[in-house]
This record gives structure tokens, sequence and C-alpha cells, in this order.
């Protein structure tokens, strides 16, 4: 292959030169000089606009979390006697007539 297929070594390094990264910043900032336009929205915001619905908000959500407060805290309960243990019949072994008692329900 011949060198004349080859590019130079400075076309080759022209996109590193700052003035590349420059000028089509320059473009741009030509469209940012345009004269402003009237401001659609007044300089202070009005407070019924912005502020007083987000404090209302706030004021909800705080009642809210104080009412959840209210009703999740425990009551104040009477301590419980302690149960009575239950007999439990031993494992294996049942009262004398157990099984002619079960045979009644099934007739």
């Amino acid at each position: 292959m011949g060198k004349e297929h080859l590019e130079s070594p400075a076309a080759a390094r022209s996109w590193i030169k700052i003035e590349d990264y420059i000028r089509p910043l320059q473009r741009r900032s030509v469209h940012r000089l345009a004269p402003l336009k009237p401001r659609t929205q007044p300089e202070r915001p009005a407070f019924l606009l912005t502020t007083l619905p987000f404090v209302a908000l706030l004021g909800a959500m705080i009642l809210l979390t104080a009412a959840i407060v209210v009703i999740a805290w425990p009551p104040s309960q009477p301590q419980l006697a302690e149960p009575r243990p239950v007999k439990v019949p031993e494992l294996g072994t049942a009262p004398k007539g157990w099984f002619q008692e079960a045979q009644k329900q099934f007739h």
C-alpha cells in the first residue's frame, strides 16, 4: 500500500486543538445574547399559591401522625393472674368408658 493513501499526521491530530472545541461554543453563545422576553411570572411568588398549600399539607401530616400514635399507644391494662395449669392426661392412656361414648356419638 502506498503512502499516498495515508493522511498526514497534522490532519489526523487536528481534532485535539482547543479551537476545535471553542468555536462551536461561541456559535451557541450567540443565541443566548438575544433580548430577554418579558417575564410571565411575578418577581415574588404569591403566598396563597406556594407556601400556604405546603404548610397545610405539613400540618395535615403532623395531625395524621399524632392520631396514629395516639391510636396505637397500648392502653394500661391490669395484670392478669397467672393461668392455672391444665391437667393433661398422660399420653397413651384414656379414661374408662371413652370407647362406649364414642360409639354412642356415631349411632
